[in-house]
């Protein structure tokens, strides 16, 4: 059995006005899942990249526009957007106050590639 405790999750400064906590992932003993919280100022995100696997993004505080491939939306507090896997998004604090989002990928590890890179960039994989 594992337990996890948020109060032990260490904040980090992922870019500009991004700050992530993971929750769940290999590096604590996760098989299939990466479960992690940002906290994005008003007009920062995250640029356009993709998974290997589907997401599920949830806008837990604030606002925030979010794209799948050409199409965009504007996300509220409780509400999601599902992003199947290999497909382009982001999105951005579209709102004036911090935006706090709780995403979930079907991988243990977090892997993203930019829209820009063909490397993906990988986190918080088994230590």
């Amino acid at each position: 059995m594992i337990v996890v405790d948020v109060r032990d999750a260490t904040p980090e400064s992922w870019r500009l006005g991004v700050e992530s906590r993971m929750l769940v992932a290999a590096s604590n003993g996760a098989a299939q899942l990466c479960i992690f919280e940002q906290w994005i100022a008003p007009g920062a995100g995250a640029p356009t990249h993709s998974h290997p696997v589907e997401e599920v993004l949830t806008v837990r505080d604030g606002e925030a526009e979010m794209w799948l491939d050409e199409e965009r939306v504007i996300v509220s507090a409780g509400q999601s957007l599902i992003v199947p896997a290999r497909r382009r998004h982001g999105f951005r604090n579209s709102g004036t106050t911090t935006l706090h989002i709780h995403a979930v990928l079907a991988s243990p590890v977090f892997e993203a590639t930019m829209e820009s890179e063909t490397e993906a960039v990988r986190r918080w994989d088994a230590a």
